[in-house]
This record gives structure tokens, sequence and C-alpha cells, in this order.
């Protein structure tokens, strides 16, 4: 297969190169090759609709593709036309059309090759028709009754009537009815659940199109109808004497006229007599004169004649006939719970039995002045507190102390204002956006704005949200420049809140100014040089800026700075930029001020110069070269020796006092200071030169910097021929000795502190050689110190964190380190001492040594200078546990299984984070966790953690708590003893009743009752096992909880057990009883 694809290759290669005739013309020095392309004829696309309808709805999707055959659509970039007018040319061989009115037309398609340039013929013409408006569907019932009542059946059609393929979706009460989506939905037996609203939507496509909603229709099931009844006097707690009338009706039902009502006091059917009056078909009932005997529930009946219905019992009405008086009601209007200093309150205190009662207000428990049933005031802080009322009536009637209301008077809260859109700096025509709040307030607020304390009305291009909490500028202008603020008034209420702080808006009257800088600022630059150009702008924000060269758009990226590298004189011209940034509409500024640049092709030569210009020199004379280049600006100089860069960078290279190495072959080179562009190299000039050797000097002891009473050794030597030479030692330049040997010793004091230096002195010639290269020594005043440092420094810290010692001596080197703990040494060395994961143990105190060499006080080792004890605690970190908190009772009414994160050793405020499996799959971080067979359809180990700012800023893991079959072992145990009490009752029962019907009989044929049960004693010696016992003390339950096991152990309800479907859950139980008891046992002891 692959050497199929070799040859294909090759093939498609030669076939590529047979239809190009290359031809080379000669220009002199160089070839110039000419490739002329073989023509060919275009193709036709083909147009296709990869949708299913050409009949389409607002926003509903059509996509087409344009095909070239036989060859690939990665090689052309094609364009679009709807009625001819071309609608994109991104290159896309697909369009997707969101279809809306506008849309509706003929479309087609053509292509052109990427590389060729050819364009092909327009495609074949598609026509999409776009209706104008969503279709609505028809929603029909077959039965029209208003009430129905459980049993009956009904049925539901849908229809749409233009375009085909709709699927039908259908909707109870807002909730989509998952049946097929055929445009009928029928309910065969209407149950109380069908009550509510029904309507259907149609649907089509991938992306699925939906039609709007059809009008929906109201299924109202009933049972039949309830009574009810009312009480038409003032009171249903009456004095003595009084009359009472009661009525009963049935409400919403067409045949209210039809039914006949029957009365019935405590259950007991009332008949007409001289005390009681009742109309003819029952409606009403009249006690003329009512007494303690009247007393009771009274209730009413209902049978409708015509469907042989007959209702419940109605509610019951209490009638009390009292012998003591009643209890004031006290009530407040407005009744919010919350108050605003400046509101209005009214407080009424009501009694709602009788008449003719004086009032006696109380706040906070203090008599407050006034006889009136309420009392009224304009809040302020001195209100807030608690009231209550009485009644009286005569001199010796009164009420008992009514219910107490809390009067809650508050501060009005301060609004934010707030800039949503981007920019406070804005140019005519963009858009603001501001919002204004209340914090910790409710949604009845609305806001009024003001812009230099002139209300804002929602003129032009001023509009406002639902509340008036946003504010927007769709085009702004210089007009709307100012100082914005926002107020908030409750609405219903008098309540205003303070004035905001200010936001200020500032709209400029024109549009910004755009300068154009080139980076470097040569008027003539080289190819192969690189150009930068930034294009300012003096207001600061997210600009996209566009480049231009002879007022042609660049392809260029969008940022303020273009920068390329120039490849000949097609770069020359002359430049300029302009800038935009997103908004609604996008802002466009002006075009920057232009900048030419011109290019030239050929690399300069430099020109070079020697001074004095001689074929050779000695040791001590003075050289200079000059090199120069005559075209454009900007150069710095490199001079080069035998081929080597040197270091001067000058445009004249000076050697003063010239010296062997000096010797050698010279040239320049010019390079551009900020483009590094390079000339070419100049002509080369020779130098000859015979030097004077320079002395060596180098330091024999280790250290440069050393204290008092080190030995220091140092020696000068020259390369060769050393013994031959003496030499002279001095100290920033001092003479220190002449005519010494090679080395120079003594014992370091702060006077030996300088910079040595040496010469040599020819012993046969009086020829003196130069000062050799500078060696510093610098001798301290006294001990070095060591410094400890501890990261994180804190004194007390907790398992698991790290913690790092630094020690160290910032004067000089060579030093060793050595730590210790409480005195004892620690096997590391270095300078960090670092413990990554803490522990108790490592409590203690830290110090380190160090040292070098044997000196100072210590004889026999290096460590020398000791920090002073650093000490760190290290405690315990708190422990996270799981908690389960659904219960035994709850095991048959839920599904789910509630669990607590606590971190019960810490006093602290914790947040948790949970996982599952030991992964945190985005649980929630709250400190319950329900786990349900939607959120959890495995149901495995649960773990927690608690987290928190501060520090210990987490705690341990808790341990794993396992949720599988929890719910499901629960129940089965709940059924199992339940079933086991209902046997025991059963058979306690059976025994009774035989013991009562059964015939006695003689002492030689009565049975012996010892056998009947099994006592408690033999129970207990035959260890008879229960089949409860067996299933709560399995040993596979018992068992201690492993990773791999699914079982847990049944003892507690916070023993986590395994859930093995979505619809069964676990739950424990306490099976100490079981245990105790073992199963049934004899009555007899």
């Amino acid at each position: 297969m692959w050497l199929l694809r070799v040859f294909g290759v090759i093939y498609l290669i030669t076939v590529c190169a047979a239809q190009q005739t290359v031809t080379t013309f000669d220009y002199g020095d160089s070839l110039t090759t000419v490739q002329t392309a073989t023509a060919y004829k275009a193709p036709v696309p083909v147009l296709l609709l990869q949708t299913s309808w050409y009949d389409v709805f607002p926003s509903e999707k059509v996509e087409l593709r344009c095909s070239i055959s036989n060859s690939e659509n990665s090689e052309w970039t094609f364009s679009w036309y709807r009625d001819d007018s071309k609608i994109t040319s991104d290159g896309s061989s697909v369009l997707t059309v969101t279809a809306d009115p506008q849309k509706h037309g003929s479309y087609f398609c053509e292509g052109k090759h990427k590389t060729k340039g050819v364009v092909t013929e327009r495609s074949q013409r598609m026509e999409l028709k776009v209706y104008p408006n969503k279709p609505k569907p028809t929603l029909s019932r077959s039965s029209s009754f208003g009430v129905m009542y459980p049993g009956e059946s009904i049925e539901f059609s849908c229809t749409v009537n233009p375009s085909s393929g709709w699927e039908y979706v259908w909707y109870h009460n807002g909730k989509e009815i998952q049946v097929s989506h055929s445009n009928t939905y029928k309910i065969p037996s209407i149950a109380h659940d069908n009550s509510g609203d029904y309507y259907c939507k149609a649907k089509r496509g991938k992306d699925p199109f939906y039609t709007d909603a059809s009008e929906s229709t109201n299924l109202d099931v009933s049972d039949p109808p309830t009574p009810v009844l009312k009480l038409l006097t003032q009171w249903a707690d009456v004095f003595e004497g009084e009359t009472v009338d009661l009525s009963c009706e049935v409400s919403r039902s067409v045949h209210s006229h039809e039914w006949m009502f029957t009365w019935y006091r405590r259950q007991q059917e009332l008949h007409k007599n001289s005390n009681l009056e009742i109309y003819e078909n029952g409606s009403k009932l009249k006690i003329k004169s009512i007494s303690q005997a009247n007393e009771g529930d009274y209730e009413c009946m209902a049978k409708l004649s015509s469907r042989n219905i007959i209702s419940g019992f109605s509610n019951s009405h209490n009638i009390i006939v009292h012998d003591t008086l009643p209890k004031p009601s006290l009530t407040k209007k407005p009744g919010f719970h919350s108050m605003y200093v400046g509101e209005s309150v009214t407080v009424t205190c009501s009694v709602l039995v009788s008449s003719g009662w004086r009032h006696q207000w109380y706040k906070d428990g203090k008599s407050l002045p006034g006889t009136s049933e309420t009392l009224s005031f304009t809040l302020d802080h001195s209100y807030k507190g608690e009231y209550h009322c009485k009644a009286t009536r005569s001199t010796a009637t009164s009420t008992r102390d009514s219910n107490t209301i809390t009067l809650n008077v508050l501060e009005i809260p301060v609004p934010s204002l707030e800039l949503k859109s981007k920019w406070l700096h804005v140019f005519p025509t963009e858009s603001v956006k501001m919002s204004c709040r209340l914090q910790q307030s409710d949604s009845d607020w609305k806001y009024t704005w003001k812009r230099d304390g002139v209300e804002v009305q929602a003129v032009d291009s001023i509009s406002f949200g639902s509340d008036a909490a946003i504010l927007s500028i769709s085009s702004a202008s210089s007009g709307h420049s100012g100082r914005y603020t926002c107020e908030g008034h409750l609405q219903g209420r008098t309540v205003r809140s303070s004035i905001s702080s200010e936001l200020f808006l500032q709209v400029y009257d024109k549009k910004p100014t755009l300068t154009l800088e080139q980076s470097p600022n040569y008027k003539v630059m080289f190819a192969g040089e690189n150009v930068f150009y930034s294009c300012n702008i003096n207001v600061a924000s997210e600009w996209e800026y566009s480049w231009y060269k002879n007022e042609i758009l660049l392809e260029s990226p969008s940022e303020s700075t273009y920068s390329f590298s120039l490849d000949g004189t097609t770069n020359s011209g002359e430049y300029k930029c302009r800038a935009t940034r997103a908004g609604d509409p996008v802002f466009t500024t002006e075009f920057s001020n232009k900048i030419p640049l011109e290019v030239n092709v050929n690399k300069p030569k430099p020109l070079i110069a020697q001074q004095p210009d001689v074929q050779k020199l000695y040791v001590g004379e003075n050289v200079s070269f000059h090199c120069s280049v005559d075209i454009s600006s900007g150069w710095a100089y490199h001079w080069y020796k035998d081929g080597v860069e040197h270091s001067s960078s000058t445009k004249t290279l000076t050697i003063t006092s010239v010296s062997l190495p000096d010797r050698g072959t010279y040239d320049c080179m010019a390079i551009r200071e900020r483009t590094k562009f390079q000339t070419e190299h100049s002509n080369t000039k020779t130098l000859n030169i015979a030097e004077i050797p320079v002395p060596s000097l180098t330091h024999e002891t280790k250290w440069l910097d050393v204290f008092p009473n080190e030995t220091v050794s140092l020696s000068c030597k020259m390369d060769q021929d050393s013994s031959e030479w003496s030499y002279t030692w001095y100290r920033d330049k001092d003479v220190q000795a002449e005519n010494q040997g090679t080395e120079l010793t003594f014992s370091a004091s702060a006077s030996h502190r300088g910079d040595y230096t040496c010469s040599g002195k020819l012993k046969s010639r009086p020829v003196i050689s130069k000062s050799s290269p500078p060696l510093i020594l610098n001798v301290y005043d006294e001990k070095p110190k060591v410094t400890l440092v501890q990261d994180p420094k804190h004194e007390v810290m907790h398992t698991g964190d790290s913690v790092s010692f630094s020690c160290h001596i910032n004067v000089s080197s060579g030093w060793e380190y050595r730590w210790y703990k409480n005195g004892t040494p620690l096997p590391r060395s270095g300078n960090n001492h670092t413990i990554r994961n803490v522990a108790t143990a490592d409590t203690g105190d830290y110090t380190c040594k160090a040292g070098r060499g044997k000196t100072f006080d210590t004889k026999t080792e290096n460590f020398s200078f000791s920090t002073k004890a650093m000490r760190i605690e290290i405690r315990e970190r708190p422990q996270a546990s799981i908690e389960l908190l659904t219960g035994w009772s709850e095991v048959f009414s839920t599904d789910s299984l509630v669990l607590r994160c606590e971190v019960k050793e810490s006093q602290d405020k914790w947040n948790y984070t949970w996982s599952k499996e030991g992964a945190q799959n985005n649980l929630t971080s709250g400190e319950r966790y329900i786990v349900t067979p939607q959120n959890d359809l495995e149901q495995g180990e649960y773990t927690c953690k608690g987290v928190r700012i501060g520090r210990p800023s987490y705690s341990k893991t808790s341990e794993s708590f396992k949720t599988k079959n929890l719910l499901l072992k629960r129940r089965v145990l709940l059924s199992i003893s339940g079933c086991i009490f209902f046997g025991i009752v059963v058979v306690l029962i059976g025994c009774i009743v035989l013991r009562a019907v059964r015939k006695p009989a003689n002492n030689d044929e009565k049975p012996e009752e010892a056998n009947l049960f099994v006592s408690m004693t033999q129970q207990k010696m035959t260890d008879m096992p229960c089949p409860l016992v067996e299933y709560i003390t399995d040993a596979a339950l018992n068992a201690p909880p492993k990773e791999e096991e699914e079982d847990g152990t049944i003892c507690s309800e916070t023993t986590p057990l395994p859930i093995t479907t979505p619809e069964d859950q676990a739950v424990t139980t306490d099976h100490s009883a079981t245990e105790t008891n073992g199963g049934l046992v004899s009555f007899q002891q």
C-alpha cells in the first residue's frame, strides 16, 4: 500500500511539472527563470442543499454547500450570491443562513483557485423561501366540559398548516410530556394529576427549529364538589341568646340549583323545631336563640339528584357560646416586616367578639396615652420596639393582653453606581451603560438618574431598564458628558434613598489623533534590516489597528505596532495607520501622519586609514585606525584583529603604548546600532610589534578576603625565564619591597588591606616591565556573623506543612555548615535544611554553625560560628469526619442520603470540599452533600475535607463513607422487623383464641403444654438461630469495611453501605434487641 502511495505522489509531481513551461533568460551576471502556467477550462461548481426544506421560518438554519467535482475543495475559495448580489467572500465552501424575510431569494456560488487564480462559472441557482413569522399550531380537544371527574377520557389534537416534516411536542403546566411525537395526545382515564394547562409545539431539523406555542386549554379535574358551609352572622363566637345564621352551598358547579342539603351537629342530623329554622332546600339554617346546648361543630351534606351524586361532609364550623371575654388582635399597616425612617405606620387593636370596647396601648411594657382603636405615627428610631394592647368595656370588664408586634425601623440604604460598559472616556456615536443598585434591598426599588444635578430623561439615545436600574446611551455625544448620580425610591411607599456617589463620563467632541512613529528613524535602510512602526493614540483603551502602504491595506496584526524585515525595494513607500475599537457601532479614527521609507539592496563597504601609516611599531608607541561609511547614519563600528572582533566600537581605534599582543591584521565593519545591519568588511591593515613581557601576580591562599591573623601568600612570576628577573611589590601603588624574590608572605591585619601589584626588572639589563594586574586584598575588622532564617516564619505549624531553614554568612567564601536540633547534630550539611512534611516529632530548637580552615576559637573542627536557637512547634492537623443525617424515619419517604462534613476538633469556621472515589468531581462545597440517584448512579465512596482562610488552611481528609445499598438495607431490615412483630402478634392472638374455645381434656389425654413453645432457657441452651439475627450478624456484613468490597457493616446509621441502583438506597439499623432475643421465645418463663 505504501509503495502505491509513493508512486502516486511521483506521478502527481510529474503531471504538475508537465503543465508548466520554464523559460530562462540570461541578464549578464544573473539568471532569471519564468514559469508559464498551462490554461485549462474552469469547472462549474455544484450547489447542494444540506438541510431538508426550501421553505423555512425566521431563525431556522439552512446550510448550503458549494462543491467542485474532481477537485479538492481545500484548493478553492468560494464567493456566495443572493439575487445576483455578493453576500460573502470569506472563501468557505459552506454557507449557513439563519432565516429571516430579508434573506428570501435565489442563491448561487462561484469558486476561485487559491494558486492558479482561476474563477469558475456560477453554480445553478437555488430558491429559498422564508415565511415572515413563525407558525403557530392549532390545538383542539374532544370534550368541552368545564369540569371533568376522575375516570373520564379526553383527546387533544395539534396541527400546523404551512410546510411539512413536523414532530409534535406536548406540554402540561409548562413541562414537556414524554410521549411519542404524534399530533394527538390521549388521556384514557383522567386523574387529578392531569389537571392543568395543555399546549403543544412542533419542531423539525437536526438542530431543532420550534414553532410558537399553541393557545393553551385548561383541563379541570375535580372530585364531586364538597359543599361549603358559611356563617352568615357577624361572629362565630357569640353570647347566649343571640341569633346565628348558617348557609350551605355547592361552589363551581353548573348544577348548583339542583343540590339538596342536610344539616348535622356533632355528626347528628338536625331537624326543624321551634328553635331551629331550615329553609325549603336546606341551604340555610337559623338558630333563633342560642345557648350552651347549641355549641358544637356544624356540617352539611349535598346530594345531586339528577346524577345521584352525594358529596362528602362540608367543612365544619364550630359555634362557640362564650361565657368569658375575648382577646384583642393587634395588626400593623402597612404590613412590611421592615420599615424605614420617615415612613408612616398605623397599628390597629381589634376585638373580634362583641363591640363597645375602649383600648389601652403599651410599648415595651409601658403604657401609652390614647384610647382609640388605632395608633398612627411617622417613624424614626425612637419608635422601634414591641407593641401590644388590651380592651376594656364598662368598669369591670377587660380583655386579655393582645399579641405583640415588633416594629423594626431601618435607615434608608445608599445606592451604588457602577459603569457596565468598558470606558468612561468615549467618542461620538459610542455606547455607554451604567447601573444603579441598592445593596441588601428588595426588588421593589426604582431609580432616578441625574447628570450635573439635572434629572436625565429617556429621550433620543438615552434609555432605561424596567426599574430604571440600568442607564443606556446608545450613541454618545459631547452633551452626554457630566457627573452622573442616581437615587432609589421604593415603589408604593414614600421612601427615597440618598444620592449615590458620582461617576464622571467624558465624551470627546471629535475623533482622537493618531501619531505614527518609525523605529529606527532612518530615511535610507537596506535589505535584511528590520523596521518597526508604532501607531500611538492619546486615549488608552482596547484599540485595534489597520496598517497601509501607499494607500493599500496591509495584511498585518491588529496591534498598535507593525514590524517586518526589509527584502528589497518593494518595501519602499509611504506608511500610515488608523485605529478602531469594538462597540455598537464600531468606532474608527482618522488616518495617522505618513512616513516615507527608502530601501537599498546593496551593502556599503567602509574605508579604513592608519596613522602613522608605517610597516612596523615598537613597544611604547601609539597607533590609530579610522573607519568611515558615507551612506545614511546610525552606524556603530566594529574592529577586527586577525579576524577576531576587537573590544573597541568607536569610529577610531587607538592603541596607546602598543604591546606584542597588538600585532596582527586589522580591518573594520559598520553595524546599525538599532537594526544590527552589517556592512561588508573594509580592506585590511597589518601591524607588526615587539613587546616587553608583563609579570603574573597570583594568590597562593584560597581567599582574598581574610580576617585578622590569617596568613596571606602572593606570588609574582614571568611566564618565561622568571629567575632572570627581580621583583618590586606595591600596595595601592606604594612600594612595599624592592628587588625581592617571587613570593611575598605576611600575617594579615587591617593595615594590609589594598590593591597589590608587582613589576619585574631584568637583572642583566635596565629593562623594566609594566606592573602586573592588581589583586585586591580585603581584611575584615572583626569575626563574621552567622544568620539563620526560617521560611515560612511561623512559630506554630501543623503536620503536613513544609518548613525551610537557611544559614549563611554574607562575607567571604569557603564556608561549611552543620545543623543541630535541641543541641544534637543532624545528619545534614549545606546552608539549607528543609523538612518537607513536618510531624510533631519535629518540634524543637534549631541552630547551625559555620566555619572554614582551622582558625579562630576552635582547634579541631572547621565550624567556628553559631547562630541563636530558632524554635518551632508542630501541632496535629484537625481531622474531618462525615456524618449521615438521613434517619430511620425517612427511609420510606426519600430516595436520597444527606451527608454532613464536620471538623469536630476545631472551633474555627470551615468550608468543605467533597470527593468521590478519591477524586474531586466538582461536587458541592457546602457542609452538606445530598447523594441522589440522579447525581450518583453508581453510588460509591465519599470523602470530605475542611478548608478555610487562616492557619491551618485545611484539615485532614475524612475517612471514606460508603453509600451503596444503605437505604435499601434499612428498608429491608425495617420490613423484616415489622413482619416479625406482626407474626408475634398473630401468634399471641391465636393462642388466646385457642385457649378460649378449646374444651378441657382429661389429664391423661391433655397434651403437655410445655412442648408447645421453646422456652427462653431452652433457646439459650440450644442457640437456635433466627433469620433476622443471621441477616444482621452476617459475617460479610460485620466484617471490617475494605476498599475492594461492596458490602459494609450494618451496625449504625453512620456506617457506609453501597447503593446498587438509582431507585434503591441503603439504611442501617440498630440490631441490639435482635441480638439479645435471637427470634421468637416462649410465653412461659
